[in-house]
C-alpha cells in the first residue's frame, strides 16, 4: 500500500489528506462562528434563535425589586437607630453642659472664660449625673459594670509663671490625676469629702484639661411602633475641659460613642412584633437565594465565555497564524457580568448580617448598611445594561466607555495642579481662614469653589490682618477660579462632547472593525434568521448588528 501510493502521480494521497484537514477546518470554523454569534446576542435574538428563556434577565428584574424592597426596611429601621442616637446626643449636652444654648460652638460644645464658671461647670456635671434617674426624660440608668464618674486631670509638673515680669519656670512633663465617684458614693454623705478634697484645687495656669467620663445605658422603646424588638444602648460619654493653649478660653467639648449591645433576659409580650420578626426573616432568605442563584448563572456564563475565548484563540492561531489582539480578548469578558456577581456577594453578606440584627444576636448597623446600600447601587447600575438594547439609550454606556481612559489621564495632570492649590492655600491661608485651616477642608473649599459654591462667603471671610496676605489671598483665588472653571472645567467637558460626538458619527457610518468582527462579518446562519410570532413582551428591540453590540460590552 504504501508503494503504491508513492507512485501515484501529482501526489494526490497526500492531498487529499490535505483536503481532509482543510474539511475538519471548515467544520470547526463554522461551528465557532455559531457559537459566537449566538454569544453576542441578546436576550431577545437567543430567544428567537433557540427558543433560550432568558433566566438570567427575568432573575435580575427579581432581584432588582426585592434588594430594594430589602433596602428600604432595613433603611427605615437604620433610621430609628441614628436617631435615637442623635437625640440621646443632644440631651446629654443639654442635661451635663451648663449654660448649653442647644447650638456648638465651632467644633466644640460651648466655652468658659472664669475660674468660677470652670469650678461650676465641673461640679454640674457631678450633680446631674447624681440626681440623673430623677431628671433624666429617657429610659437611662448608669453602668452597674463600670466605675461610675471618672474624672482626670492633667497638668504639667509643678512651676511658678508671674507674667508680669516676663519670666517662666515650669516643668513641661505632663501628670495625670484621676477620681472615681460611685453612683452610691454619691448618694452617700462620705461624698462630699471627695469632692472637698484638693484634687479640686485646680492651678489654671498649668492646668491643661479636666476629663469627665461616664457610662449610660438606655432602650430604645420607639422601634416597638415599628413592630420591631428593642434595642439596648450603652454610651460612654466624655467631656472634656481643653486648657491647653491658655489663652482665657476652655473649650469644652462633648463626645458620646454609642455602642448598641444585645438586651439581656428580654421579654417582650405580643404576638404582632414575633410575627413581623418572622416575615422579615424569611423575606431576606428569599433575598439571599435569589443572589445565590444570579451568582451561579453569572458565574458559569463568565467560564463559559473565558472557554469560548480560548477556543477562538487557538483557532485563530491555527488558521491565521497570529495571535488575536488583546481589545477581541477583551470583547469576551462582559464587564456587567462582574458587576452582578459583585452585587450579589455584598447583598448576600449583607442579608446575613440583617437577618442577625433583626434577631438581636447582632448590633454591627454600619458594615450591614454599607454592604447593603453599595450592592443596591450595583444593581441598579446594571439595568443601564438592558437600555443599552435599546440603540438611542446606549450613547451614555458608549460615551463613558470611550471617554473614560481619555478622562482619567486629563484628571491625573489636573489633581497635580490641584494638590498644588491646596497645599499652598493651607499653609498661607490657614491662619487668617477658617476654610484653609486643614488639608481636608482646603479640598472641599477648592471643590466647591470649581462647582461655583460660596464665592463670596470666601472671599469676604479672609481676615484683614495682614495686606501682604490679603493680597495674595485675592491672587490665589481668582487665579484658582479662573483657571479650573474657564479652562480645566472647559477641557473636561470638552473630552466628553467629542467622545459622544465620535460615537454619534460611529453609529451612523459603524464602528471600526476589529478581526473579531471580521471573522464574524460573512457568517449567516439560516437557523438564526427565523422569526417567531410568539414572543415575550419584552423581545421588543433587535440589534443592529454583532460590530454594535461587541461596542455594548
Amino acid at each position: 500500500m504504501e508503494i503504491s501510493l508513492k507512485y501515484l502521480p501529482g501526489g494526490r494521497a497526500p492531498a487529499s489528506g490535505n483536503m481532509m484537514a482543510q474539511s475538519d477546518l471548515d467544520l470547526k470554523e463554522a461551528a465557532l462562528k455559531e457559537d459566537l454569534k449566538f454569544y453576542f446576542m441578546n436576550p431577545c435574538e437567543k430567544y428567537r434563535a433557540r427558543r433560550q428563556i432568558p433566566w438570567k434577565l427575568a432573575l435580575q428584574i427579581l432581584k432588582i425589586l426585592m434588594v430594594t424592597t430589602q433596602l428600604i426596611f432595613f433603611g427605615l429601621s437604620n433610621q430609628l437607630v441614628v436617631s435615637f442616637k442623635e437625640e440621646n446626643t443632644i440631651a446629654f449636652k443639654h442635661l451635663f453642659l451648663k449654660g448649653y444654648t442647644g447650638v456648638d460652638e465651632d467644633d466644640y460644645s460651648c466655652s468658659i472664660y472664669t475660674q468660677q464658671d470652670a469650678y461650676d461647670s465641673i461640679f454640674y456635671v457631678i450633680n446631674q449625673y447624681k440626681q440623673l434617674k430623677n431628671i433624666s426624660l429617657g429610659t437611662l440608668g448608669y453602668e452597674h459594670e463600670g466605675s461610675g464618674l471618672k474624672i482626670c486631670k492633667q497638668q504639667y509638673r509643678k512651676g511658678t509663671m508671674p507674667p508680669s515680669n516676663g519670666t517662666l519656670n515650669i516643668d513641661v512633663s505632663t501628670e495625670t490625676e484621676c477620681i472615681f465617684l460611685k453612683p452610691q458614693e454619691l448618694a452617700a454623705k462620705r461624698a462630699e469629702l471627695k469632692l472637698n478634697s484638693s484634687f479640686f484645687n485646680l492651678e489654671f495656669y498649668r492646668l491643661i484639661q479636666v476629663e469627665i467620663s461616664f457610662k449610660l445605658k438606655g432602650i430604645a422603646l420607639q422601634t416597638i411602633h415599628a413592630r420591631e424588638l428593642p434595642d439596648c444602648y450603652a454610651f460612654q460619654n466624655t467631656i472634656t475641659f481643653n486648657n491647653r493653649a491658655h489663652s482665657g478660653k476652655i473649650k469644652i467639648y462633648f463626645d458620646s460613642d454609642t455602642d448598641i449591645q444585645e438586651c439581656k433576659d428580654w421579654h417582650v409580650f405580643g404576638s404582632i412584633l414575633q410575627k413581623n420578626t418572622q416575615y422579615i426573616l424569611v423575606f431576606d432568605g428569599f433575598v439571599i437565594l435569589s443572589c445565590f442563584a444570579s451568582l451561579i448563572l453569572c458565574t458559569r456564563s463568565i467560564v463559559l465565555a473565558l472557554r469560548l475565548q480560548k477556543r477562538f484563540v487557538n483557532f485563530f492561531l491555527e488558521k491565521y497564524k497570529r495571535h488575536v489582539c488583546h481589545a477581541d480578548r477583551l470583547e469576551f469578558i462582559n464587564g456587567w457580568y462582574v458587576l452582578v456577581i459583585i452585587s450579589d456577594v455584598m447583598t448576600i453578606i449583607g442579608s446575613i448580617l440583617k437577618m442577625e440584627i433583626k434577631a438581636k444576636n447582632l448590633t454591627s448597623y454600619d458594615v450591614c448598611s454599607i454592604l447593603l446600600g453599595t450592592s443596591t447601587l450595583f444593581v441598579w447600575v446594571g439595568v443601564i445594561r438592558y437600555l443599552g438594547y435599546f440603540q438611542t439609550y446606549n450613547v451614555l454606556i458608549l460615551t463613558m466607555q470611550a471617554s473614560l481612559p481619555k478622562v482619567l489621564r486629563f484628571c491625573c495632570c489636573a489633581g497635580m495642579i490641584y494638590l498644588g492649590y491646596t497645599f499652598c492655600g493651607w499653609i498661607v491661608l490657614g491662619p487668617y481662614h477658617e476654610k484653609f485651616e486643614d488639608l481636608n477642608t482646603v479640598a472641599e473649599c477648592l471643590f466647591s469653589l470649581v462647582n461655583g459654591d460660596d464665592m463670596f462667603a470666601t472671599f469676604a471671610q479672609i481676615q484683614q490682618k495682614s495686606t501682604l496676605v490679603w493680597v495674595f489671598s485675592r491672587l490665589y483665588l481668582y487665579s484658582f477660579i479662573s483657571l479650573f472653571i474657564y479652562m480645566i472645567l472647559s477641557l473636561f467637558i470638552a473630552l466628553i462632547t467629542d467622545s459622544y460626538d465620535t460615537i454619534k458619527k460611529y453609529q451612523q457610518s459603524g464602528f471600526p472593525v476589529t478581526d473579531l468582527h471580521e471573522f464574524l462579518k460573512d457568517h449567516g446562519s439560516v437557523a438564526y434568521r427565523k422569526e417567531s410570532t410568539s414572543l415575550p413582551f419584552f423581545c421588543c428591540c433587535r440589534r443592529l448588528g454583532v460590530v454594535a453590540e461587541s461596542k455594548r460590552m
